[in-house]
Order: structure tokens, then C-alpha cells, then sequence
């Protein structure tokens, strides 16, 4: 186990007590035990940082004048907590009042990249207060990175945006809480009632490996009315070329650049569309988590490397879950498959019988098949003569540890 696998696996023991979902904890916050402990993390929470430090410096401040007869050292802790619980009443009445909180946040970003949060406050009317802008508790697998958030200074009819960063090492939907923005008490000690924003969803996506080459040998298939976006209704045709007109030809097909130089009338001919729609087939029967990722990061290569070319990608197996989808050729999104990817959890091992006859609604149409697997899978080379059987040009891709550790390399990968 290397050195990021440990780090993960303790960071998840570190928040094993703490729901996964936003879902969850909201379940837990109804509780009478969440709403005892709400209470306690809101007084907690009312503090800015410098008054979270006085508070922790405070009993060791009183711990040292616990003789008041022998010293006079206990006026210290004393003035320090009446400026703290003065602050602390004080911050009571700061409240922000006609104020929105707004958060701006990338829909996707890579496992591992750094995600930046744009923390927008508006102020309608009302006095000019400084004000501090919190980010929500993260889950297992975020930090925060980078400075604390600048403290913003509200005029009325005024908005100031201020910026947060952070980083997730674990694939998957991060529903964050809300953000919070709360005015700041004299002395800086603590904060008023706060306003939340609403809570910021991001997709974390795994890293695309670099294939560099895919098996060029791809067989193709007559795709009678073509693909959703073609030009052309009815049956999609690909321009074969220009020839005489003969009576009967259709005026349309008429080609004025060709009558135009010849003095001769002239049509465009076609043929139908012939194309590659592929299906990337992605094993979950791994015994060992860093190889799963290794290959999803695969899958997301092929997908992408495909989608850069004439192909389509049209199915996506993950386990026993078909995904139908179209990318390539301008066709939708790459981003799709690649959320897809970022939900995958270990699943059972590969069965060839059972995945060829869920796949059966989809062979007629498809030309070839990118199947991403497991050293364990022992019905990978059954899956291909199955696949074959049904004339389909099949490609199994085994992520052994060679493998891994190129794709981990961020090397470029071939076959």
C-alpha cells in the first residue's frame, strides 16, 4: 500500500462517525442528539479564529493565577473573558439583513485538482460591516487549501466576492452544506447571525490516462438513417461524388458548379453512411481498489481518445450497468461518461454469458468493443468469442500492475 492509499485509508477512518451524504447528515441534525450538538458547534462557530484561539489560550491563562493570593495574575484571564463575552453579546446584533449569499463553483473538476469557490455577497441597504465568509465542513476525502477567505467589507447596495479553495482525493457527487457569511464584532472576536448560501454541488471526475493509439483494424457497420445530428433527413448519406444528370434525378442533387464548367448538367451522388459505434466495457471485479482506479482512469482514456476520432461511443458497461450514450463526431459530451465513471464502486466479477445477453438490445449496431478488465476475470476470453460470434471486432484490455503503474506515470499508452 503506498504512501496516497494509507493517507485515504486513514482520512476515512477519521470521519467514519460522519454521514457520507448530505442527505444523511440532514437526518441527523433532525435528531434531538444532532440538534444537541448543533447547538454546541453554533456557539463554537460564532467565534472568528482569533477568538477560537483566546478561548483555548484562556484556561491556561487561568490555570497560572489559580493562587489569587499570592499573585494578582488572575486580572489576566479576567479581562480576557469579559472581552470575549462582551464580543460574543455584542456580535448578537450584527445581523446581515437584506443580505444574499451566492456560491459559484465548476460543475466537474479532476480528482486531486484543486476546486476554487467564488463566495458572492450582496448587501441591498443598510449599514457598512466587515464580514467573514466560511466554507461548510468538508467530507472524508476534502481539504481546504491555500489562505482563509479575505474578510469583505459591505457598503449598502454593494456586492464583494471573495474566493475559497479546495482539493478531493475520492471520486464521486460532493454535496457541500451551505456556505455561511456572518458580520464581524469589534476587536474581531466573534461573529453575528450568519446567512447561508445554498449548497454547492461539484462532480469530482477521475484523470484521463493518455492513449496515445487504439487498434486501428476496427470493423464498421451500415447505420440506416445515420446519427441524430445528420444534415440530411431521412436516410444519412456521406457524398460519393458528382455525375451526369439522368431523368428522374431529384433537382436538389443538382451541382451549378459542375453545369457551370462542363455546360452540362450535373448531380451530386451518395452513398449511405457507413461508421464505427463502439462499446467500452469496463470490468469492477477487481480485488484491489488502486487497480480500479487505474482502470477507470483507462476507460476514461479510450473514451476520450475515441471521441477525438470518427467513431462513436454508444454503449458504456460498468458491471452489470448499461450506460447508452453517444459521443464522438460532435456528438455529445465526453463530461458524460466521464460522471458516469466517477460513481463507479468495486462490484462482482466479470460473467461474459449474462453481460452478452444484456447486451444483445445494442450488438446490431455496434462494430467493436473495448473491454477494460481485470487480471482475475477468468471469462475474459470467453466475453471475446462471444463478442466475435455476433461480428463484433473485440479488444481486451487486462490492467495488470505494469499497466497501473504506467497509467499512475501518467505515461502515454498504445496497443
Amino acid at each position: 500500500m503506498n504512501a496516497e492509499a494509507r493517507s485515504r485509508k486513514w482520512a476515512r477512518l477519521n470521519h467514519i462517525l460522519i454521514p457520507k451524504s448530505k442527505a444523511a447528515r440532514d437526518r441527523v441534525r433532525a435528531t434531538r442528539i444532532g440538534r444537541a450538538f448543533n447547538l454546541m458547534f453554533s456557539l463554537w462557530g460564532s467565534l472568528t479564529d482569533e477568538g477560537r484561539t483566546l478561548s483555548i489560550v484562556l484556561p491556561l491563562a487561568a490555570g497560572v493565577a489559580i493562587d489569587v493570593q499570592r499573585t494578582n495574575a488572575y486580572f489576566v484571564p479576567a479581562i480576557l473573558f469579559g472581552l470575549l463575552v462582551g464580543s460574543f453579546f455584542a456580535a448578537r446584533r450584527l445581523k446581515l439583513d437584506r443580505t444574499t449569499v451566492v456560491v459559484n463553483a465548476p460543475r466537474r473538476v479532476t480528482i486531486g485538482d484543486e476546486v476554487t469557490f467564488s463566495v458572492t455577497c450582496r448587501r441591498e441597504a443598510g449599514a457598512d460591516m466587515a464580514v467573514r465568509v466560511r466554507g461548510p465542513f468538508l467530507p472524508w476525502d476534502g481539504t481546504w487549501t491555500g489562505p482563509p477567505a479575505e474578510e469583505l467589507f459591505l457598503q449598502g447596495g454593494e456586492s464583494a466576492t471573495t474566493t475559497m479553495r479546495a482539493r478531493f482525493i475520492a471520486r464521486g457527487m460532493h454535496h457541500l452544506d451551505p456556505f455561511t457569511a456572518a458580520a464581524v464584532a469589534p476587536l474581531g472576536l466573534a461573529c453575528g447571525p450568519h446567512k447561508e448560501s445554498d449548497g454547492a454541488k461539484v462532480w469530482v471526475v477521475p484523470r484521463v490516462a493518455d492513449v496515445a493509439r487504439l487498434p486501428l483494424a476496427i470493423a464498421t457497420k451500415h447505420q440506416p438513417g445515420g446519427v441524430a445530428l445528420a444534415s440530411k433527413a431521412g436516410e444519412s448519406m456521406d457524398l460519393l461524388g458528382v455525375r451526369p444528370y439522368r431523368r428522374g434525378d431529384p433537382v436538389r442533387d443538382l451541382h451549378a458548379r459542375t453545369w457551370a464548367r462542363t455546360g452540362k448538367p450535373a448531380v451530386r451522388e451518395y452513398q449511405q453512411e457507413y461508421f464505427t459505434r463502439v462499446g467500452v466495457i469496463v470490468d469492477l471485479g477487481f480485488r484491489d481498489a488502486e487497480r480500479l482506479e487505474s482502470a477507470i482512469e483507462l476507460a476514461a482514456g479510450v473514451v476520450a481518445r475515441l471521441s477525438r476520432g470518427e467513431a462513436l461511443i454508444d454503449v458504456l458497461v460498468v458491471g452489470d450497468v448499461i450506460h447508452e450514450l453517444t459521443v464522438g463526431r460532435s456528438l455529445g459530451y465526453l463530461d458524460q461518461a466521464l460522471e458516469l465513471l466517477s460513481a463507479v464502486e468495486q462490484g462482482p466479477r466479470l460473467r461474459a454469458e449474462s453481460l452478452v445477453k444484456r447486451l444483445e438490445p445494442h450488438l446490431a449496431q455496434l462494430s467493436t468493443v473495448f473491454a477494460i478488465v481485470s487480471p482475475e476475470a477468468a471469462e475474459k476470453h470467453l466475453l471475446e468469442e462471444r463478442l466475435r460470434d455476433h461480428g463484433l471486432a473485440c479488444t481486451t484490455i487486462v490492467v495488470d500492475d505494469d499497466l497501473a503503474r504506467a497509467i499512475a506515470d501518467k505515461e502515454a499508452l498504445s496497443w
